[in-house]
């Protein structure tokens, strides 16, 4: 069983949406990866692997025209009942095909370890190949074993012609520490 199976078959989507609230009504930010995404300014991102929407409506509550995508029906369902003014696509990122281009593709939530092995180079192309010429990959995973590492996933972002900008432990931009356990990492076309 994968890893993403073994996780979705123990998530109840209710307490998955409750955890972001609870974090705002406690005075945490829940908004780390829109705040990151923010600071680039783009007008458009692709929200790859964006669960029950959580990233994608603080997005277009800031003003930036975004579509979400996931493989998760029952999450898409969410996100749609959530936003349903947004554009929620049920795909894989390794065979999406929307025929335009982002400013930004963030895949926040380990979005890449959930990917299967055999689909995360594709994953990474599909990512790349809706990106504007200048554009960004944002992506932040956990780092653990059997999870890919950071040089695998740089091999495959530099595979889909994409160039390391930026690399830290946090959303909130904290350095890079080697052998930390948290990467997002800034990629770009």
């Amino acid at each position: 069983m994968s890893d993403w199976q073994q996780w979705r078959d123990h998530v109840d989507l209710e307490g998955y949406d409750e955890r972001w609230q609870k974090m705002a009504a406690s005075g945490e930010n829940p908004h780390g990866e829109a705040d990151l995404v923010c600071r680039f300014e783009p007008a458009s991102v692709l929200d790859g692997g964006c669960g029950t929407g959580r990233v994608a409506i603080e997005l277009a509550r800031r003003g930036i025209e975004v579509v979400g995508v996931d493989l998760d029906a029952d999450m898409i369902e969410r996100a749609r009942a959530k936003a349903p003014e947004l554009d929620w696509i049920e795909s894989s990122l390794a065979h999406l095909e929307l025929d335009r281009f982002f400013d930004v593709v963030v895949l926040a939530g380990n979005v890449i370890p959930f990917v299967t092995d055999g689909e995360r180079v594709a994953a990474v192309a599909g990512c790349a190949r809706h990106l504007s010429p200048g554009g960004r990959l944002i992506a932040g995973f956990q780092l653990r074993p059997g999870w890919p590492a950071v040089d695998d996933y740089d091999r495959w972002c530099a595979e889909a012609d994409l160039a390391l900008e930026h690399r830290w432990s946090t959303w909130a931009a904290d350095a890079w520490i080697d052998g930390g356990d948290y990467v997002v990492s800034i990629h770009r076309r």
